[in-house]
């Protein structure tokens, strides 16, 4: 850690905007506009909030209707109950209206630039506003004459790159549903969840470099093929060639394929098909803790009012300015980087190693596209700050505004060092929400200051509450991250989930008629918000998460294998080692050709990022009385938490595999 950003105590004041910012922002436009055509005046952003989720139909009107949502047929009702009579679990949303994501999307036709996509190779392509509508239109036109329409699915197995986003939104313009996986994901992974939207087709490229290597996907492609039953169509992008200047592999060989090139009708003129506002949009995935992952269905109308809102308002974003956070196609950060355009904002797509082939790549980039709002995960920032890096010292960043962390807490000494080493006057975007709503439910505001370790505020429209054990709302103590009141882009539901069980039991079973999400959260006496972690297993290594059950599924593949336990012991701010714990058959032996089978089947089926860190044999796997495996305990075990604190005996079926774990404590390992 560099000696200049030393101990920094939780909830120092470590910036405030300037009146000239606080007042010229969206937030503080939004707010005059309140007063002066809805004769609603608030003296600060906590007034602002309350009555935003106190009058959930007042507040989503006014959004609505300031944002000039484009609707072909009028809503009937802004919000209302579910059949059941459930207010937040299955509450329905401007019924009535007609939309289309892509339409909002697209707004922006002008010479602007609208996409700088980045590799980490140096290649760089550009694409303006009235370009990417073109290219839509007639990729759409395309996809329409392989027979995709309105209640259709396309899938892409593609690489954060300018087509990804073509297609989706073409996608998007013809009525069908959208999901996506990267390239380097496993072919496991990627089947289970493209299998459950029976897509049509497939948008996938030849392949990708990574730190310098070139990975071919055809092989892949051709397997994912295989594994799902109603795909048609194979469109298949020379993206090696592109970044390499080396093509990639022979498309011949795979089923019903064409190349990308193939796809465009040259010409087509750029239509919407008007959808429901609870029509599928996008769909993206659990981390599949419980089974496999549950395929989150989100929807044109949803996403469209949440992601005006949060990048208008939240993140201050405009026609002025160029967006980029450092994700992937799999992770919910791309859907919500793309949203930059219903603002009007442009985009910086990165794919590669973000520090590759020099550590400070990413800002090196920010530098030379003069991107204003830049995000990345919280892993990245500390990872920065111990190595070292000057980012604002080193590379001209003074086109940059707002500096956004999220996928892991970040601690005080994080968020210190933005300040010390990036720039002194940026918003510190601090947030935190989830997949499950495609949005962020603790945000930030450039009307208010930036304390150590907190975020600004909980975000408009969204009854964000801290449950104590009995289910009360606390402040100034940690508890369970709840929602109680209705959020527009909470999911549809879950495909393969008729009745809705599943999407019951994942966020509404604890509660009563209130979303549980998962995390530990503090709300402080002034509004702000801290995380602590997650409350459940969820295995979340570099902002990619993933859930036990998948990890466990690939492992125990392995011949040797009987049982297996995994443990991710990340804390506040500091990513911790992934554990694996395995129960062997008789005979077999923990050695280096084990070791190395296992690490090749996890980084070929499901992530390079979740290879454990370290690996141990173990004698029996902790279970509860119903046979649930004790990650969560364990973790609290090896981070030091007592071992009667961190779980009741009584409540397992073999209380002595305990003793393994707690002696490894005492031995310091695995820490």
């Amino acid at each position: 850690m560099p000696e200049n950003v030393g101990t920094v105590a939780e909830g120092a004041l470590l910036w405030e905007p300037s009146r000239q910012l606080a007042e010229g922002s969206n937030m503080a436009r939004f707010m005059r506009w309140l007063r002066d055509e809805r004769g609603r005046d608030f003296a600060d952003y906590d007034a602002l909030w309350r009555w935003s989720v106190e009058d959930l139909e007042g507040f989503w009107t006014c959004v609505w209707d300031y944002f000039g949502i484009i609707s072909h047929t009028p809503y009937i009702q802004v919000v209302g109950p579910a059949p059941d009579g459930k207010h937040v679990e299955g509450a329905r949303w401007f019924t009535g209206a007609t939309l289309n994501y892509a339409e909002h999307a697209l707004r922006r036709r002008d010479d602007g630039i609208a996409v700088i996509a980045s590799h980490e190779s140096g290649y760089r392509e550009e694409l303006t506003f009235a370009t990417l509508a073109q290219r839509v239109a007639e990729t759409a036109a395309g996809l329409a004459r392989l027979g995709v329409g309105k209640g259709d699915a396309v899938v892409g197995f593609l690489p954060n790159v300018p087509e990804a986003l073509i297609g989706m939104l073409a996608a998007a313009s013809l009525g069908a549903a959208w999901s996506s996986c990267p390239p380097e994901f496993g072919v496991t992974s990627v089947i289970e969840r493209f299998v459950q939207l029976r897509p049509k087709v497939l948008l996938a490229a030849d392949g990708y470099t990574y730190a310098g290597k070139r990975f071919d996907s055809l092989p892949a492609v051709a397997r994912i093929q295989g594994g799902l039953p109603t795909l048609e169509h194979t469109v298949v992008l020379g993206y090696l060639a592109k970044v390499t200047g080396a093509p990639g592999g022979d498309i011949n060989a795979l089923r019903n394929a064409m190349p990308w090139e193939a796809l465009p009708v040259a010409g087509a003129p750029l239509k919407f098909t008007p959808v429901p506002f609870e029509q599928p949009l996008w769909v993206l995935y659990s981390s599949g803790t419980t089974g496999a992952p549950k395929a989150i269905v989100h929807c044109h109308g949803g996403v469209t009012v949440e992601h005006h809102k949060s990048h208008a308002l939240h993140l201050n974003l405009g026609p002025d300015d160029r967006f980029f956070w450092f994700t992937t196609t799999g992770w919910m950060m791309w859907n919500y980087l793309v949203s930059s355009l219903l603002v009007g904002s442009g985009m910086v797509m990165y794919d590669g190693n973000p520090v590759h082939p020099t550590p400070d790549a990413l800002w090196k980039v920010a530098a030379e596209t003069g991107i204003t709002n830049f995000g990345v995960s919280a892993p990245y920032i500390l990872n920065c700050m111990k190595a070292g890096i000057e980012p604002g010292k080193a590379h001209d960043l003074s086109a940059m505004k707002v500096v956004g962390s999220t996928g892991a807490p970040l601690p005080p000494e994080g968020m210190a060092w933005v300040y010390e080493h990036v720039g002194r006057d940026v918003l510190m975007a601090n947030v935190s929400g989830g997949t499950d709503t495609v949005t962020a439910f603790v945000m930030s505001s450039p009307t208010l200051p930036i304390h150590a370790g907190e975020m600004q505020c909980r975000g408009l429209g969204c009854r964000v509450e801290s449950f104590d054990e009995a289910g009360r709302p606390v402040i100034g103590e940690v508890g369970e991250l709840v929602i109680t009141q209705p959020m527009p882009s909470m999911p549809v539901r879950f495909l393969n989930d008729p009745d809705g069980a599943k999407l019951h039991e994942s966020y509404f079973a604890v509660y009563p008629d209130t979303w549980r999400h998962g995390d530990w959260l503090k709300i402080t006496e002034r509004g702000t918000c801290v995380i602590y972690g997650r409350s459940d297993s969820t295995l979340n290594r570099s902002g990619v998460r993933m859930g036990t059950s998948e990890f466990y599924r690939v492992v125990e593949e392995v011949p040797e294998v009987l049982d297996s336990l995994v443990v991710d012991t990340s804390m506040l701010g500091t990513e911790g080692k992934l554990l694996l714990f395995v129960v062997l058959r008789e005979g077999a032996v923990m050695d280096g050709g084990l070791l190395k089978r296992i690490a090749a089947r996890i980084r070929e089926e499901l992530s390079p990022r979740h290879v454990p860190d370290e690996a141990y044999a173990i004698a029996e796997v902790p279970r509860t009385l119903n046979g649930k495996k004790l990650e969560v305990p364990v973790k609290k075990i090896l981070n030091g938490v007592a071992p009667e604190k961190a779980v009741s005996r009584d409540a397992l079926g073999n209380p002595k595999a305990l003793d393994y774990f707690i002696e490894l404590a005492k031995q310091g390992g695995a820490r």
